[in-house]
């Protein structure tokens, strides 16, 4: 088994705390939080190495809200000391992790992202249809309450197989128990180690997928993951065995609501978007989302993201659309 070396040292050094640091501000600078701990980011830097390495750091408490995108998502945003130590863990422990994910998992991931898990989408379709003579069948899964189900004995004891310094460990720990929906239960929305956590988590069941099931057209986006078969009895007696596997290991579960199989001739909705053997086109509920956001705040820097979106499928009428209504809305 391939271990990570990173020592615990190396984590909590003064000198990645500034390198981190540089990360972590990026489009930041602004904010008051933020710009409070740079008035004296010397001392912070240096009391927060200091608490690492004689053992007094404590994690602090998470300031919650909620956000609707486009269902409402409960965050929990850590201070700005400790979202320091989360760039600080990350830039260092991420490059062991990415060699161990495999190449069809998709988020929060240098060089990956949405976009190459749609295009990722499409190959897969293809190479089962065999440039569509045969059909597709999709197996599309979705896991319920994902973030809040993570199960810190489980996600502890993943990391305690593959890092070699108990010191790493037990920060690990602390940042992992620093945040919990019911006891033992649980990773928050928002903080840069959670998306870590995530991948090393899914990891299990992505391994599962290629190496005890052998499945070969399968690609995961986060929580949402997809197979895809000639042969639709295959993908049913994979089912069962994907769902006893998160529930044994995991201890996660399957949303009763969205999970399918069907052929991808009718189309597929997968990461916001309806798949067809030829083309993609946008979900309704995201078009009307997109045209109430516009209409509330006609902002051109909200309406550029939305047409960089909307340039990865079918979707010139919404694109026009949106150019039209902020153009009158903008005029007035």
């Amino acid at each position: 088994m391939k271990l990570c070396t990173v020592s615990f040292e190396e984590v909590v050094s003064v000198e990645n705390l500034c390198e981190a640091w540089q990360e972590f501000i990026r489009g930041k600078r602004n904010k008051k939080d933020v710009q409070a701990f740079m008035l004296h980011l010397g001392d912070e830097v240096a009391n927060l190495h200091a608490d690492l390495m004689n053992g007094h750091y404590v994690h602090g408490d998470y300031q919650h809200f909620r956000i609707n995108d486009p269902k409402p998502r409960d965050i929990h945003k850590a201070t700005v000391r400790d979202r320091l130590l989360h760039h600080a863990i990350h830039r260092k422990l991420y490059p062991f992790f990415a060699t161990l994910f495999i190449s069809d998992s998709f988020s929060c991931q240098t060089g990956k992202g949405m976009h190459r898990a749609l295009e990722r989408f499409e190959k897969l379709a293809r190479m089962t249809s065999q440039n569509n003579m045969r059909t597709c069948w999709v197996l599309k899964c979705d896991i319920r309450k994902f973030f809040a189900s993570v199960d810190h004995a489980i996600l502890v004891d993943i990391l305690r197989n593959r890092i070699t310094s108990p010191r790493l460990l037990d920060l690990l720990k602390s940042v992992i128990g620093s945040f919990e929906v019911c006891h033992g239960k649980g990773i928050p929305l928002g903080n840069l180690t959670s998306q870590l956590f995530a991948n090393v988590y899914m990891n299990e069941l992505d391994q599962f997928v290629k190496n005890d099931l052998h499945m070969r057209y399968y690609a995961r986006y986060a929580d949402d993951f997809v197979f895809m078969s000639h042969d639709r009895s295959g993908l049913s007696n994979c089912l069962p065995k994907v769902a006893a596997f998160l529930s044994g290991s995991l201890a996660l579960s399957l949303h009763p609501d969205k999970v399918f199989i069907k052929t991808l001739a009718p189309g597929v909705d997968f990461l916001g978007w309806v798949h067809f053997p030829h083309h993609r086109v946008l979900r309704t509920k995201t078009k009307i989302r997109m045209k109430k956001r516009v209409g509330y705040s006609p902002n051109r820097q909200s309406v550029e993201s939305y047409l960089g979106l909307l340039s990865h499928g079918n979707a010139y009428g919404i694109s026009r659309e949106l150019e039209n209504l902020w153009w009158l809305l903008s005029s007035k």
